[in-house]
């Protein structure tokens, strides 16, 4: 896991502006968060080096990639060292994260599928892996909050003005 910088008020104050319009330009980004094009295009810059936004493809629901199956699957490991497995895992493009969690099972995958057989053929793929003992896996029945990351950069912000971000995005949509 990478360390990423802190992000300070301007640095939220533009992903919360990026957050309500990801396709503007550095020129619609200063405006709607009030600052020069300059300090924008700057500090989106240092956010990309520091890796602290993913890549574009996060935005893409596997589902319009033909995978409207998703599932998160826990694994058990032998003793071992979880980064070894995590790199096998890399290789199986159906597997979109990874994670080395506490409680039950070593590793959590969240996995996209074509179908339920899919999904079968995956987890047996998954099962091969050197290193693994068993899976056990949970089929997402219904997203009821997707992914997002608004409320909580605007809860770090911790100012009211931020908070009408949400309700103008959600008039947009």
């Amino acid at each position: 896991m990478s360390t990423s910088p802190e992000l300070d008020e301007i640095d939220r104050r533009i992903l919360l502006a990026r957050d309500r319009s990801p396709g503007a330009s550095s020129v619609e980004l200063a405006r709607i968060s009030g600052l020069s094009r300059n300090t924008v295009q700057a500090r989106l810059k240092r956010l990309e080096q520091a890796d602290v936004l993913g890549a574009p493809s996060h935005r893409i629901a596997p589902k319009a990639l033909g995978h409207p199956v998703l599932a998160f699957v826990a694994i058990e490991l032998v003793q071992g060292n979880p980064r070894s497995v995590a790199e096998s895992l890399r290789d199986i493009p159906e597997v979109l994260d990874v994670y080395a969690v506490s409680g039950d099972g070593d590793l959590m995958a969240r996995v996209a599928a074509r179908d339920n057989g899919h999904l079968y053929r995956v987890t047996q793929r998954i099962l091969r892996a050197p290193g693994i003992v068993r899976t056990r896996s949970t089929l997402v029945m219904y997203e009821l909050i997707p992914t997002r990351l608004g409320p909580l950069l605007r809860a770090a912000s911790g100012h009211d003005a931020l908070k009408g971000t949400e309700a103008a995005s959600t008039t947009t949509s």
